[in-house]
């Protein structure tokens, strides 16, 4: 049997949500006051990134400048511009850094998952 409400699918519970809906916003209803709505703000104002600290990210995974361009979706030397101060990051480089400093570990982890060994040519 499937987990959560034994009498009623989830289907079910769907379809019944939905007529509950429906016939709410038929009948005028104030939306607000019969079902919870709720509005969220998420505060993604990104730190700015100087040569020392786009530096100090990378070197919180361990990685160089190449793999840390690959795991972030940039070039390598959009990487080695930021760390020399020719220009700084902008936008989700700078929000995918900010979640690095916020959990290593997590990172840390992500990125072994994602990495597979190449062998050396002989």
């Amino acid at each position: 049997m499937a987990s959560g409400h034994k009498d009623k699918s989830v289907g079910k519970r769907i379809v019944g949500a939905l007529k509950d809906f429906t016939e709410a916003v038929e009948s005028g209803d104030d939306l607000h006051t019969r079902f919870t709505c709720r509005t969220v703000r998420l505060n993604l104002k990104s730190q700015t990134y100087g040569p020392q600290l786009v530096k100090k990210t990378r070197q919180l995974l361990g990685t160089s400048q190449a793999i840390f361009a690959q795991f972030l979706g940039v070039s390598a030397s959009a990487v080695q511009d930021w760390e020399q101060g020719v220009k700084p990051p902008q936008g989700s480089a700078c929000r995918l850094m900010d979640e690095i400093r916020s959990n290593p570990d997590y990172w840390i982890r992500r990125l072994k998952e994602l990495s597979t060994p190449v062998a050396a040519d002989r």
